[in-house]
This record gives structure tokens, C-alpha cells and sequence, in this order.
């Protein structure tokens, strides 16, 4: 009882784990020397998380809605929030002091930091813009790689394996916003509290449900697909072993698509297609 008591009061819990308290435990566990640098770096990309969040939220009341009237390297049209994030996110990264290369996809060259720390993070500030406008949940994605002492910075630190991240996760805006973060072993899953400023441990340990009744695909490119994938959507929609078929659950927001096929399992799909030969998810991006 006494036990019980400690942790949960009135529908609130006593014993709060924060983000940065969290990755100070795991380094204290896995570097014991380690000078506490990637406790910054992660505590500066919280911060911008939070206002992003923000941001988002008062985004109506702001005049943040809408295009900005520019494109990114993709391609694709920016909207105000896209820029707003972008900024947000370099400049917290750049005053971290831990950070010697920034690659965003919102811009079309690495920002090189003189005198900077010893990592590198690539991310895309505001995935699934696309949405915001009508208050689909959104989400920003980053990855962290560590540069060796004998690098100079510059855009190679980045364009490695994704065996090689340090750090890697996404923030999604939605009812709540959460963030899902690994340094190395299993993601663990945070969710901000408005009334203390700071992501609070929700799940040390997420994993994907072994069985799942989600797939996830914009089957509006169907007629675009290679055979193989036609007949594996076929296969969820009409299992011939006699299962129960699978339902569609598509928000065109990465981020969300992908959150939920952690929390409930199932398959998250983009794949490449007669249109977007080489795929549409960036490999440094989305898919770190």
C-alpha cells in the first residue's frame, strides 16, 4: 500500500522521471565517464520540441498557418510552421555548444558549426506539414552521430550507417505530445506535462506488438505499385489463411503513422513505385 501510495496520488504520480534525468541514468549505466555531452544535446532538442509544440498549438491565433510561399530541397511547398520549426531547431542546436554539423531537410546545405561540439544531427523540424492546417497530429524526427576526434566537420559526419546513430527519435504533436527516444537499446516513450514543463517517462521499454490488425499504405498510388506490394495489400485486406483481415489506417503524417504501429503493431508502407522509383521516405532523414 505504502508502495503504491509513493507512486500514484489521486490519479498523479509522486515519483516523475523526466527525459534528462532518464538519460543521465542510461549514461551513468552505459559510459560511466561519459562528460554528460549527449545530456545537452538531448536537453536543447526537448526544448525545441516544446516549442514547436507550442507553436502548433497556437498556430491559428499566430497567422502560423498556411504557405510561406517557399520551397525546400524536396521539392515541396513550405508552410509558415515549417520555417518557424526549421529556425527554432538551429538555433537551439547551434547555442547547445555540442553540435559541429546541422543537415535539415527544410534547407538545401549542411550548416557547418566552427568550434563546435563533437556531434552531429540531422532532422526534419516539421514532418507531415502537409496536415497542419487542418489539426492532423505532426511531428519532428531527428538523428545524432558522433564525430571522431580526427573528422573535420563537415557533411561526411553525417552520411554513415544507421548502426552508427548515438541518439535517434521523433516528438509528435497531437493530443499529447510525446516523445520517443533511443540511445541505443529500445525506445523509450516520454509525454509532456504542460503543468511541470517536461517530458515525463511514460514506457522505458516500447515495443512493437509481435501481432498487429493495422496496416498502414496511401492507397491512393495503388495503381502505381509493383505486383509484389498489390498482392501484400491484397493479402492484409483478404488474408487467404482465413484470418481476419487487417484494417487501413493511413494519417499521411510519418510521425503519427508510425507511433501508432509502435503502440498497437501492424505495418507502416511507403514503399517506391512507378512514380518515385527510388522511394519517398529520405534514408536521413525519415528513416533514421
Amino acid at each position: 500500500m505504502g508502495a503504491a501510495r509513493n507512486e500514484m496520488l489521486n490519479g498523479f504520480s509522486t515519483d516523475p522521471l523526466t527525459l534528462t534525468q532518464w538519460v543521465l541514468v542510461q549514461q551513468q549505466k552505459e559510459a560511466p565517464h561519459a562528460r554528460g555531452n549527449l545530456s545537452i544535446l538531448l536537453n536543447a532538442i526537448c526544448v525545441a520540441c516544446k516549442f514547436v509544440d507550442s507553436a502548433v498549438r497556437r498556430a491559428g491565433l499566430s497567422d502560423l498557418l498556411g504557405l510561406a510561399g517557399t520551397g525546400n530541397i524536396q521539392g515541396e511547398d513550405q508552410k509558415k510552421l515549417d520555417i518557424v520549426a526549421n529556425e527554432v531547431f538551429i538555433n537551439v542546436l547551434r547555442r547547445s555548444g555540442q553540435c559541429s554539423v546541422l543537415v535539415s531537410e527544410e534547407i538545401d546545405d549542411e550548416i557547418i558549426i566552427e568550434g563546435g561540439g563533437e556531434y552531429s544531427v540531422v532532422f526534419d523540424p516539421l514532418d507531415g506539414s502537409s496536415n497542419i492546417d487542418c489539426g492532423v497530429s505532426i511531428g519532428t524526427i531527428y538523428g545524432i552521430y558522433k564525430k571522431e576526434k580526427t573528422e573535420a566537420p563537415s557533411v561526411s559526419n553525417v552520411l554513415k550507417r544507421g548502426r552508427e546513430l548515438v541518439g535517434a527519435g521523433y516528438c509528435l504533436y497531437g493530443s499529447s505530445c510525446s516523445m520517443v527516444l533511443s540511445v541505443g537499446k529500445q525506445p523509450a516513450h516520454f509525454t509532456l506535462d504542460p503543468s511541470l514543463g517536461e517530458f515525463v517517462l511514460t514506457s522505458a521499454h516500447m515495443r512493437v506488438p509481435e501481432a498487429g490488425r493495422i496496416y498502414s499504405i496511401n492507397e491512393g498510388n495503388s495503381s502505381l505499385w509493383a505486383d509484389a506490394i498489390s498482392r501484400y495489400v491484397q493479402e492484409c485486406k483478404s488474408p487467404s489463411n482465413g484470418k481476419l483481415p487487417m484494417s487501413l489506417r493511413y494519417v499521411g503524417s510519418m510521425v503519427a503513422d508510425v507511433h501508432r504501429t509502435l503502440l498497437y503493431g501492424g505495418i507502416f508502407m511507403y514503399p517506391a513505385d512507378r512514380k518515385a522509383t527510388q522511394g519517398k521516405l529520405r534514408l536521413l532523414y525519415e528513416a533514421c
